[in-house]
């Protein structure tokens, strides 16, 4: 797979990585057509599971490779990585307050974000969702791009190794807006469009990560360690609370520990 995308430029990487995340976001949408409900336990189980997953990619497909990168700077390697980690996450905190959207599974009256109230369920569902996958685009657009460059032997390994891992981690991403819709009263079809729609911000925000680093070389470590922060500070905030909120907290715990263990040994594999 690795010697597959080496042969290809920097944007179609970018581009048939993130085409794969999106369908596996649509994969997890078309439950909707073979039941009107998930059970409960297995949809945190999912969500616990995409949270290790993203908290593994962020360590070994971003920051490591930005420690690294940084070391070959005159400022110390730890600069980079901190200040790029914290602005991830302020970020996507700024964004959480000024995008209207809701949680699957909360009622209306919890929405987030400015001029959330009037806002149909649907859209603030979908909105939710297309707001997980920013961080999730951009990360993948930069670890591309570092790959590019050429830097070490390993990047574009942790490239496809990244994009693999949220790809597995989209399918519940696809399935909490289906399922949802459909049982506020959507048809099937509508339900899924929804569902697969909001993976098509991935693609848009790796292909800006991408160019912003291929343009852009000295931005490399910041832009990894921002995209690593823009994750867990999505997973500290959303992912894993919201995989807990139902009562299931030790099976979400250790379905954290499963998607973290298996992303570690994918990066390792493949790397």
């Amino acid at each position: 797979m690795v010697d597959f995308f080496s042969s290809l430029s920097p944007f179609n990487q970018t581009l048939i990585a993130t085409l794969f995340t999106w369908g596996m976001t649509a994969l997890g949408a078309t439950l909707v057509f073979a039941t009107k409900s998930m059970n409960q336990k297995l949809m945190d189980c999912m969500l616990g599971f995409a949270g290790g997953v993203m908290i593994a990619a962020s360590f070994w497909s971003l920051l490591s490779p930005a420690i690294e990168l940084a070391e070959k700077d005159p400022i110390p390697a730890w600069i980079p990585a901190a200040v790029g980690f914290l602005l991830g996450g302020l970020f996507l905190w700024g964004i959480d307050k000024m995008i209207p959207h809701l949680h699957p599974n909360s009622p209306i009256e919890s929405a987030e974000g400015r001029h959330s109230q009037g806002k149909k369920r649907s859209t603030l569902l979908v909105l939710a969702i297309t707001l997980h996958n920013i961080p999730e685009g951009l990360a993948i657009g930069v670890a591309f791009g570092s790959g590019a460059m050429g830097l070490n032997s390993s990047s574009l390994a942790a490239a496809v190794t990244l994009a693999l891992g949220i790809g597995i981690q989209n399918i519940p991403e696809g399935a909490s807006i289906s399922l949802p819709l459909r049982r506020d009263g959507f048809s099937r079809r509508k339900s899924f469009m929804y569902g697969q729609f909001s993976g098509m911000v991935e693609p848009i925000s790796a292909l800006v990560g991408v160019l912003a680093v291929t343009m852009i070389e000295p931005l490399l470590p910041f832009a990894l360690s921002f995209a690593a922060g823009a994750m867990i500070f999505l997973v500290a905030e959303e992912v894993i609370p919201g995989s807990q909120e139902n009562g299931n907290r030790d099976l979400a715990s250790m379905s954290v520990m499963v998607g973290f263990t298996i992303m570690m040994i994918l990066d390792v594999a493949l790397g």
